[in-house]
């Protein structure tokens, strides 16, 4: 909040006040009233990008929180919230204020992040407010509810034109803590959300309606047009400082020191693939401290169905791993990566897999585990010798199920919610449901419930919209458009 305090004699306020409102004493000169696309999209960034999410680790059997009953982790939740819309409508002031002030070079951007944020919100949903979301000052109060496929191929559309706006003159855009306003390394961004966007899509791959396949063959089959990332470089991805505000989102978490440990199976995963990224993932359990970091024996983890007294009583006899220090004691450790070169890669890997594209999904595959590896500091001699395991070759057994459980491991503390949505999209890796304290009888959940407040200040469109996407009511079970079959 700024304050500004005037001081003037009372000669001058009585000279004054004849010609000037007292409103006007308390504007700041030196001070810009106007909003700038920079600045706008420096906000953007930093929400949209931040993707280091614990709750995304528990929900995903990577992480298990041991103080009481977490829903995300026993798959009992209910509700999502429309807060998302809060950043769009940044974004649709940063498009504004580009459009405002004559710098067309933000507009790319904005297509960028509304379509960002809008796969977002109908990922968790089905069908949302899309049209009609933004209109007005404060948006509309009541909007329709857009069908969900409907909001994709505006998505596709939408990322389509902002690839085809930036060109070799457009200017660099201010304000940019990703890519330095670089506007090729966004053009890469850009496309590479195609990809995951269409990839996404995997179970609609023989509707017309979209040509999902030939979507995802143009981009990769022209460069020129279609710039792609090109290695770690380019990742989409938020960096932190020692500075009030900037630091890692669980520097000095106390539930990340106290409340939280591996998932079993999460660890079981590693171990049975060598996997050394487990050393910069985890802590050494207390019952095997004796043993060098570098021992996969000395790791553990508890089981996320189990009930939470179980957990406890293993947590204290030491079985189990707190994540590596470095997550809640170093205030800049890693970059969190919302799209990275990795994930890129083991899409690539898919496309040719599924014959999308030609090429060899084994080089892809390769690739992005390489990225992976590397971004934790692991060296080309130990990456080799993984790569040389059976168990990691994408010849053994279901070749989609190596790449996006490879996508999955990379995915520790980065990508948002992207795992989940891998393993609702594929069925893999399969999330453990064994425990006897799971809820919403075992199953893992497809979606997320509307908001409250939606059904009382918008009732009829989420309703109708409720009614066409879901026969059985809005429930977290109901299956969306964009994985039925």
């Amino acid at each position: 909040m700024k304050k500004i305090i005037v001081i003037l004699s009372l000669g001058a306020l009585i000279i004054q006040s004849g010609c000037k409102k007292f409103s006007e004493f308390q504007t700041d000169p030196n001070k810009t009233t106007v909003a700038t696309p920079d600045l706008l999209l420096n906000t953007i960034e930093q929400s949209a990008f931040r993707s280091s999410d614990i709750t995304v680790a528990i929900t995903c059997r990577q992480m298990v929180y041991t103080d009481a009953v977490s829903l995300n982790q026993y798959y009992g939740w209910n509700r999502a919230s429309f807060n998302t819309y809060n950043n769009l409508r940044q974004v649709l002031k940063m498009e504004e204020a580009a459009a405002a002030q004559n710098k067309p070079e933000y507009i790319p951007l904005a297509k960028y992040f509304r379509a960002w944020y809008f796969l977002q919100l109908t990922q968790t949903f089905g069908d949302i407010p899309y049209s009609d979301a933004l209109k007005g000052d404060a948006g509309n109060s009541a909007p329709a509810y857009d069908k969900q496929e409907d909001i994709y191929l505006n998505i596709l559309n939408d990322l389509k034109a902002a690839n085809d706006l930036i060109t070799a003159s457009t200017a660099a855009v201010q304000g940019d803590i990703v890519y330095g306003g670089n506007m090729q390394q966004w053009k890469r961004a850009i496309n590479a959300l195609s990809l995951r966007t269409l990839m996404g899509m995997s179970v609609k791959q023989n509707d017309a309606k979209f040509d999902v396949k030939k979507r995802f063959s143009d981009i990769v089959t022209n460069p020129t047009a279609y710039p792609l990332y090109t290695g770690n470089a380019d990742n989409a991805a938020l960096k932190f400082y020692d500075l009030a505000g900037n630091r890692y989102p669980y520097f000095n978490n106390n539930d990340m020191q106290t409340t939280n440990y591996m998932e079993e199976s999460f660890v079981n995963l590693l171990n049975s693939l060598n996997d050394v990224r487990l050393f910069s993932f985890a802590d050494k359990a207390p019952k095997n401290s004796s043993l060098p970091a570098t021992d996969f024996n000395a790791y553990g983890g508890v089981k996320g169905s189990a009930p939470v007294n179980e957990n406890k009583v293993r947590v204290v006899a030491g079985e189990a791993s707190k994540i590596n220090p470095r997550f809640y004691s170093n205030p800049v450790n890693e970059p969190s990566i919302a799209l990275g070169y990795a994930e890129q890669e083991f899409i690539l890997a898919e496309g040719v897999t599924r014959g999308w594209i030609t090429g060899s999904a084994n080089d892809y595959y390769q690739k992005g585990i390489t990225a992976s590896m590397i971004f934790y500091n692991i060296d080309q001699v130990t990456i080799d010798t993984y790569l040389a395991q059976n168990a990691v070759k994408i010849t053994t057994g279901d070749p989609i199920q190596q790449i996006i459980t490879q996508k999955y491991i990379a995915s520790f503390f980065n990508s948002g919610w992207q795992p989940f949505y891998e393993q609702r999209r594929t069925g893999f890796p399969v999330f453990d449901v064994s425990g006897a304290g799971m809820l919403n009888d075992k199953k893992i959940p497809k979606r997320w419930m509307y908001p409250e407040d939606e059904l009382r200040l918008n009732q009829q469109h989420v309703s109708e919209a409720i009614s066409r996407q879901y026969p059985e009511g809005d429930n977290i079970n109901g299956v969306m458009w964009l994985i039925k079959p």
